[in-house]
């Protein structure tokens, strides 16, 4: 606002001292003494002073529309780049989950019965949770060794990891459920499972080839033996070997 106003002034008093100007030429024609003609050429080099100063903020106003060009131009950038991150969230990406609201309890009419006083001290065993593979980030894709890569995508990556995640579920939802709850075929599965532990595997998660096909439809070629090699590479897993079973347990 100020350079506006200043630019506003310079053009006034430049209109001033033109019209005075023509006012002194007009009037020089009757007059024969050289005072008028000093003072004419006093205000031509005034007047000069002042087209020089007009010119540099006209320049620095160039100057400082082009800054805000560029600046506008980087925003608009960075909200497009913004818009197209909010809607190609990759589905690998854990998301925050909503906290579950618990209703209140009804409320009782009558008399209130004792509950009997609840015995302290008592600790029922807990279970650890089932652990999953944390996806594979950004850069630790990029460190991974091109030979290694091939044409295997970030995406197809993480992908991966997911149906190896849903396998480690559902193997150790079925094991930890008490025989009695199973149906015959995931009886069967749980003996299976137990089978193939190990003294090497014992507190830890891990699935075999059956248990990919059971649960993630994960074929066993070419492709997949080079995605392990990768999450091998990331540290996400490692294979464990014996009695014919290749076991993938999670680090």
């Amino acid at each position: 606002m100020h350079r506006m106003s200043d630019m506003e002034d310079y053009t006034h008093y430049l209109n001033d001292k033109i019209s005075s100007l023509k006012h002194m030429l007009e009037l020089s024609v009757d007059v024969k003494t050289g005072n008028m003609i000093g003072r004419i050429a006093q205000d031509v080099d005034t007047v000069a002073g002042v087209l020089d100063e007009f010119e540099k903020l006209v320049a620095k106003e160039k100057v400082l529309l082009t800054r805000l060009k560029e600046m506008e131009m980087f925003f608009q950038n960075e909200l497009k780049d913004g818009r197209h991150l909010q809607d190609n969230i990759p589905e690998h990406m854990p998301r925050k989950k909503e906290p579950e609201v618990s209703e209140p309890p009804p409320c009782q009419k009558g008399p209130v019965e004792q509950q009997p006083a609840k015995q302290e001290n008592i600790k029922k065993p807990t279970k650890r949770p089932i652990k999953e593979m944390e996806v594979i980030t950004m850069p630790e894709y990029d460190g991974i060794p091109a030979y290694m890569k091939g044409r295997i995508t970030y995406g197809q990556l993480n992908a991966t990891v997911q149906i190896i995640n849903t396998a480690v579920m559902g193997k150790y939802k079925i094991l930890r459920q008490p025989v009695k709850n199973l149906n015959n075929h995931e009886r069967q599965l749980q003996q299976r499972f137990k089978e193939a532990e190990t003294k090497d595997t014992k507190g830890n998660f891990f699935v075999v080839e059956n248990d990919l096909c059971e649960f993630g439809q994960m074929k066993m070629d070419k492709r997949f033996q080079g995605i392990l090699s990768m999450l091998r590479h990331c540290q996400r897993l490692r294979e464990v070997r014996g009695q014919g079973l290749t076991r993938y347990m999670l680090l």
